[in-house]
């Protein structure tokens, strides 16, 4: 029995109140970080935290108090036990009230936690040195960092649940430069061990990309046909997953709202192409939990009372229609749904076997982005989106790439997008931009939308 386990026991046995649920996340994290051809820093780093889910019911009312905190001892997660006792007794009756889930008992839940070390990056460390000595010598400059984290986390009920998951995280930039700092390329990459990072073969990629910024060419705001690459189209597609909160759509508040109040956009077909986008344990091999895990409620997303609740591998668009949209337990009993839960990984798509170079080279003329940046929300109604472009925008003449053109601010939504998307490449493994801090695990195709709206030109570099 792990000492983590002991805790958690102890903690169970203390709560006076009717349910109880005990989450400790123990965190182990390496990295190295890097800029103007030089390793600058790097570490080890070990925390833990707790989150204490206290529930009363009177009259069969759901009433939780939740606390976090930061836990070195048995004693630091008596205290959170005592404080959540107390914040359930004041706090209002829960809209997402259930009874905590059917009890599971993981195999290995009483296993110590999993640690990580600088030595992850042994082979990755050598293969920069190769990278700076030639970007050195060519005048560019190298900027980006390595992480690699694995977070043990162990969940527990007074219902009788013991779960325990480990989930790895690992993520990779390169940023390449001139040395005037506007040409400027990105590669990155997500993994689970770092075995799978060539670092030699992603410093000539970026290389590669660099190059073609020495053809500087200025182009006006409009609607070009673009490329999004896996990555852009990773940000993007995140972000209307974070979306499909079924409740929302019921009440008119998100683009999946149906045209008559109470319904949703599901059965509908969103775009031509025959996309997939699906998520959940084992998907595409991609890393996530097999259970829930939440230290807070989302209304209509997340409820604290599906904590340790089993995730299933979900559909949510299949062959272009709309099949599911987010519910907690609470929610689809309500709606007549089945519970459906978002997991932190995601997989979109649609059937192709066409690279990512072929796609370049059956473009007449249009552009190929790198990554977009600084995304935010617009109208929630039709999931518009704006953002800036980031480290390479190409102008692709003939299916060749002739240059970098100016950055751009867009102004999109992407389920539009899906919509208008005409063709996809082979969906592969990538690391998404703007969001990789806290969603790393995806698959995505880049896609060819003929009418990408460039609003304005951004002089941002």
């Amino acid at each position: 029995m792990s000492e983590i386990t002991v805790w958690i026991e102890a903690a169970l046995a203390a709560t006076v109140s009717d349910d109880c649920v005990v989450i400790v996340n123990d965190v182990s994290e390496a990295n190295l970080r890097w800029a103007l051809n030089a390793l600058t820093t790097n570490g080890q780093m070990h925390h833990r935290t707790a989150t204490v889910i206290a529930v009363v019911r009177p009259a069969g009312a759901g009433h939780a108090g939740v606390v976090s905190g930061v836990v070195g001892s048995a004693g630091d997660l008596l205290a959170l036990v005592a404080e959540a006792d107390a914040a359930a007794l004041v706090a209002p009756p829960a809209d997402d009230a259930s009874p905590l889930p059917e009890p599971v008992r993981d195999a290995d839940y009483l296993a110590d936690a999993v640690s990580t070390s600088i030595e992850v990056f042994a082979p990755l460390a050598q293969a920069l040195g190769r990278s700076f000595a030639d970007a050195r010598a060519r005048g560019h400059e190298l900027f980006g960092f390595a992480e690699h984290r694995y977070t043990t986390v162990w969940l527990a009920t007074s219902a009788g649940a013991r779960r325990r998951y480990v989930e790895p995280m690992g993520r990779f930039e390169l940023n390449a430069k001139h040395a005037d700092r506007i040409g400027s390329a990105w590669v990155g990459r997500a993994t689970t061990d770092f075995a799978d990072v060539d670092g030699d073969a992603l410093y000539a990629e970026v290389s590669e990309r660099l190059s073609w910024c020495e053809t500087r060419l200025e182009l006006p705001a409009g609607r070009y046909e673009t490329i999004l690459p896996p990555s852009a189209v990773a940000d993007l597609m995140i972000y209307a997953y974070w979306t499909m909160n079924g409740r929302d759509a019921e009440e008119g508040r998100n683009v999946f709202a149906g045209s008559a109040r109470g319904a949703t956009r599901v059965g509908e077909r969103l775009g031509a192409l025959p996309l997939r986008l699906s998520s959940g344990p084992g998907a595409a091999g991609l890393p996530g939990s097999p259970f829930v895990v939440a230290t807070a409620s989302e209304p209509g997303l997340v409820s604290v009372f599906d904590n340790g609740a089993p995730i299933e591998p979900t559909h949510w668009v299949d062959d272009g229609v709309l099949r599911r949209l987010v519910y907690p337990r609470s929610g689809a009993r309500a709606s007549g749904v089945p519970f459906a839960f978002p997991s932190q990984n995601l997989v979109v798509d649609a059937g192709s076997s066409t690279s990512l170079a072929e796609l370049i080279a059956t473009t007449k003329r249009g552009l190929l982005l790198t990554t977009l940046w600084y995304i935010r929300e617009v109208d929630a109604e039709t999931l518009l989106l704006t953002g800036l472009t980031r480290d390479g925008v190409y102008l692709v003449e003939d299916g060749t790439v002739v240059g970098m053109v100016n950055n751009f601010r867009f102004n999109e939504s992407p389920v539009d997008l899906l919509k208008r998307a005409t063709a996809a490449s082979v969906a592969e493994p990538c690391l998404c931009r703007e969001w990789n801090d806290e969603f790393t695990y995806t698959v995505t195709p880049a896609l060819r939308i003929p009418d990408f709206n460039m609003s304005t030109v951004s002089k941002a570099y």
